[in-house]
């Protein structure tokens, strides 16, 4: 296999999350809010890259959620992006989020494998099965009763292509599909780093059977050490492991209540409250990625970072949190921040030599 930071021995992988859209995962008004623009998006991968962060993670996201800012309507196409990204990076993992019902299986492989020749064998794909109906009727395709039915034929179809074998057909019914075939194959065998964003058993049964890493959400470290443990048991009846990652929106200042008080500003009083009501209500209607507490008691995390976890505090805060996310069998996370480019050297400078000294990070990776 070609080298890719996500098979690293590193004990905690770490990666950026959202960095493609506008507000990243934050939906407010802030001036500082992430503007997405393409020379920033740049510019802060090269730095993670530098940093020895092993994954650049983007959403997939096709229509906007309205209110003031319309949050998260302007965001770069992942595939197209990962390719860019891959040429400004030298070891960092570019992945693509993909939407199984939006793109096609003999595609995506043909475009996978391109992404994994120009980075030299770095990319990685990140499937997702779709939620947002408007996004689906603006596609044209309607909404299937059995989303993860579709999606292993979709994986199907996509990892056959890279396996390099004789061409082949395929009998639906979801793609019925003749004379299939594809080259060039990845750099990555036998085929390149795979995630799948996933909540629901049925999720969980689809990441257990095709992926190196499941991507999922808690509302406290206790409930994501039980997804764990289930999780960990649905990969071995596929004989498999598959590593389990979350994503934390990540606040971090000299002192707790700066970062307290930055938060309350940007997630509450300068919040975009109307995308934050809307994006509440699709996702409780049309999603299986948060629990219903969630949901109830957590509005504010919605408003930082779309549900995830909060990582609020000092440095030294932090890093104990993630030490707990370790300790409870997380292979990594994604981190957001409201503003990455302006965040992220603080995050560095001050996080990483505690992550360090915690033996979570390899000091030789950087």
């Amino acid at each position: 296999m070609a080298t890719n930071g996500m098979s690293r021995l590193t004990s905690f992988k770490l990666g950026l999350f959202g960095a493609n859209a506008d507000g990243g995962l934050a939906v407010t008004t802030v001036p500082e809010r992430w503007a997405a623009r393409w020379a920033d998006i740049q510019t802060v991968t090269r730095m993670a890259d530098e940093m020895g962060f092993e994954f650049f993670l983007p959403i997939a996201r096709w229509k906007g959620f309205g209110g003031q800012t319309n949050a998260r309507h302007h965001s770069f196409e992942t595939l197209t992006l990962a390719s860019a990204l891959a040429v400004s990076t030298s070891r960092i993992t570019v992945f693509a989020t993909v939407h199984a019902p939006f793109v096609h299986p003999v595609f995506a492989a043909k475009a996978l494998a391109t992404i994994d020749h120009v980075s030299g064998g770095r990319a990685g794909l990140n499937i997702v099965c779709g939620w947002n109906a408007p996004e689906f009727e603006m596609f044209g395709v309607s909404q299937s009763r059995e989303p993860y039915a579709q999606g292993n034929e979709w994986y199907d179809v996509f990892a056959r292509v890279l396996e390099g074998g004789e061409a082949f057909d395929t009998p639906g019914p979801h793609y019925k599909l003749h004379g299939v075939e594809g080259r060039p194959l990845s750099l990555q065998r036998p085929r390149p780093i795979t995630m799948s964003a996933a909540f629901s058993p049925p999720g969980r049964d689809f990441a257990a059977r095709t992926s190196d890493f499941i991507f999922t959400t808690f509302v406290e470290v206790a409930d994501g050490a039980v997804t764990i443990v289930d999780m960990r048991a649905r990969a071995a009846a596929y004989n498999r492991e598959v590593g389990v990652f979350t994503a934390c929106h990540v606040v971090c200042r000299p002192t707790q209540g700066e970062a307290d008080d930055y938060y309350e500003r940007f997630a509450v009083r300068e919040a975009d409250h109307a995308a934050v009501d809307k994006h509440m209500a699709m996702k409780m209607a049309m999603s299986g990625s948060h629990d219903a507490e969630t949901y109830a008691r957590h509005r504010k995390r919605f408003a930082a970072g779309a549900g995830t976890y909060p990582l609020v505090g000092t440095p030294q805060h932090i890093a104990e949190r993630l030490v707990s996310l370790h300790v409870a069998g997380f292979a990594g996370v994604a981190l957001s921040f409201v503003d990455y480019l302006g965040e992220l050297p603080y995050f560095a400078a001050t996080v990483l030599p505690l992550l360090e000294e915690a033996g979570l990070r390899d000091r030789n990776v950087q």
